[in-house]
């Protein structure tokens, strides 16, 4: 069996006293060693609550979360993370910031990966980090996660402060080198286009549940989209979202068996899949562990 990097089960965070809606609630899934994983959601669906309990900066409400089959903060020196404010000493430079990642994982430490990462960017070493850009930041903060030798590698939202340019180098350094290293990266973003093509594995976050979960390949083959009358049956396929134009209807559904005669029928993209579920909380979620499939 695969070995596994990231699992939880029944996983529940909460924060306050006061009784209110956990920012994840019963959540359960596991991630193989060496995925690609996107790991979407709109804002409040728990991505970064999620990533913050797999780094071991916080603990479950309820439930279990795993990393490398230990108690997360039994193996923070095998993982990397890298949160949203990428938080920085602002007066250290670039170079010292380098040498500080050094001396904390003296054991795992790949200067040469790290230079290379801020070299690439054009970055000034004796520079302050608080004369930085937040792209430059993010560069720096890339270079310490990339430097540890990680894992493990989780990312929040990494690339929201780069330009165009910048976002695509550093997002084809991070897949060379989680190929080369057989690192395990699970990366949030907003841009569902900007993960399509890089990543092989999709977390999708709804309202602090798992909504869907498994191989990309594997979920994108679940599901069809579908164009035919507005009066045809889709019966007894399972619809997880129907748009009605005029006389025509379009659908993303999971088949049961054949569809039928009369319909027009193509494979959705990860941006049309995870937006079908997105605005369609109530279709049922699923989650395909290895070649075990289960309804949830």
């Amino acid at each position: 069996m695969t070995e596994t990097a990231i699992e939880a089960a029944a996983l529940s965070k909460g924060f306050g006293r006061r009784r209110r809606k956990p920012a994840l609630d019963d959540c359960a899934f596991r991630l193989p060693a060496g995925r690609i994983c996107a790991l979407v959601g709109p804002n409040g669906a728990g991505k970064s609550t999620l990533l913050s309990l797999a780094a071991g900066l916080a603990r479950p409400s309820e439930g279990t979360i795993s990393v490398l089959g230990q108690a997360p903060a039994a193996v923070r020196e095998r993982v990397a993370y890298v949160a949203q404010d990428k938080p920085l000493h602002p007066q250290l430079t670039v170079a010292d910031t380098l040498r500080f990642g050094r001396e904390l994982n003296p054991r795992r430490w790949d200067a040469a990966v790290a230079e290379r990462i801020v070299a690439e960017g054009g970055l000034d070493p004796d520079a302050k980090v608080r004369t930085l850009s937040g792209g430059q930041r993010t560069r720096v903060a890339l270079a310490l996660a990339l430097g540890k030798r990680p894992e493990v590698l989780l990312l929040d939202e990494p690339m929201a402060d780069l330009d165009p340019l910048a976002r695509h180098q550093l997002m084809a350094a991070l897949m060379a080198d989680a190929a080369e290293h057989g690192t395990t990266v699970v990366m949030s973003s907003h841009v569902v286009a900007e993960l399509d093509g890089s990543c092989d594995h999709l977390l999708l976050l709804g309202a602090g549940r798992v909504r869907l979960a498994g191989p990309l390949d594997d979920l994108l083959a679940a599901h069809r989209l579908v164009t035919g009358r507005a009066d045809a049956s889709l019966e007894p396929h399972t619809v997880v979202e129907s748009r009605t134009t005029g006389r025509q209807l379009t659908a993303l559904v999971r088949p049961e068996g054949s569809l039928g005669d009369g319909w027009q029928v193509t494979a959705p993209t990860l941006e049309e899949l995870v937006l079908a579920h997105l605005r369609t909380p109530e279709a049922p979620a699923l989650r395909l562990d290895s070649a075990r499939e289960a309804a949830v």
